[in-house]
């Protein structure tokens, strides 16, 4: 089992930033990809960013050129660094990391954003 801890959620305006955090904890070894979905009310969660294993990366094209992710490996943590900000960003954000075929979720962060 992997247990997944967001933070770093909140409250910002349009055009501000926020990193949100995730650690993972547990079964962690043989981790495949870890990354971040969103869920807006009313709409599917989609897929915001992963590091796939081996080092790729995939951005929903929404925010390509405005959020990164990236991975610290000592630290079993995965970062989304989120810049310019817009109110369509408004989401619960999920963590979610890859092992062994099954997949894993955290418990969510909420991110909105006020126009």
């Amino acid at each position: 089992q992997v247990q997944l801890v967001e933070s770093g959620g909140g409250l910002v305006q349009a055009g501000g930033s926020l990193r949100l955090s995730c650690v993972a904890s547990g079964s962690i070894f043989s981790i495949n990809n870890m990354g971040w979905y969103r869920q807006a009310p009313g709409k599917q969660r989609e897929l915001v960013a992963v590091i796939i294993s081996g080092g790729s990366f995939n951005y929903a094209d929404s925010v390509k050129g405005r959020f990164t992710i990236s991975r610290d490996n000592a630290k079993n943590t995965v970062y989304l660094q989120m810049n310019s900000l817009k109110p369509e960003d408004t989401a619960v954000y999920y963590c979610a990391v890859k092992r062994r075929g099954s997949d894993y979720w955290g418990q969510g962060t909420q991110v909105t954003v006020s126009a």
